[in-house]
């Protein structure tokens, strides 16, 4: 099974707020992750000569039917919110994942709202298993194309594992990534032997 691989992101236009409501409490908002759209600020180095994109409508099938977790730093005893009960509410738009948590009335709830009040919380992130990806070679880059998720989490944190890119965009936990890009290599190393091979059986009828 493979394990969750986490995203981070830090844009000034993506950044987590705490948006106030007239009708009630106060909602913890931010992107989770970013699409791409051609800009070197929406796509996550994975290594050197590999990069990963994803891709408008990754979330959709995630959003509509996985019992995500809106947790501060990734950790399960930081619970701030659950989809299944209507504590995070996650949608798609044009910039990429965004979400909206409803905080508990606990310690964790308060702090994170107040440290997201103050500022000293900036940035976002979500770990995911990919269900749907392309690789491919593009201007001696290798590109993966994430097209759909597993999601497991979304929210606040303090800062990353790993920097990625120098706009922001940083990725944890690219061993997976790579193990799927190694798998690729083999798939496609295997077609290249299966098309030689039909050129030598071809090679042979006509001789």
């Amino acid at each position: 099974m493979s394990l969750p691989e986490r995203r981070f992101t830090e844009q000034s236009a993506a950044r987590v707020s705490l948006e106030e409501r007239a009708d009630g409490p106060p909602k913890i908002v931010g992107y989770a992750s970013v699409f791409w759209d051609g800009s070197p600020g929406t796509e996550y180095k994975l290594w050197d000569g590999a990069v990963e994109r994803v891709m408008p409508g990754a979330f959709k099938r995630a959003i509509e039917e996985d019992d995500s977790r809106a947790l501060f730093n990734h950790e399960p005893d930081n619970l701030l919110g659950r989809t299944s009960a209507d504590t995070l509410s996650l949608t798609e738009d044009k910039r990429g994942l965004r979400y909206e948590i409803s905080p508990p009335d606990t310690t964790i709830g308060r702090d994170v709202m107040e440290m997201v009040r103050r500022g000293d919380l900036q940035g976002s992130s979500f770990a995911f298993v990919t269900t749907d990806e392309e690789w491919r070679k593009e201007d001696g880059m290798m590109i993966r194309e994430v097209r759909g998720v597993k999601l497991y989490d979304v929210g606040p944190v303090t800062y990353p594992a790993y920097e990625g890119t120098t706009t922001g965009l940083r990725s944890w936990g690219s061993d997976e990534a790579r193990i799927s890009f190694e798998a690729w290599q083999k798939k496609q190393a295997a077609l290249q032997d299966e098309l030689r091979a039909r050129d030598v059986r071809i090679a042979e009828l006509r001789a």
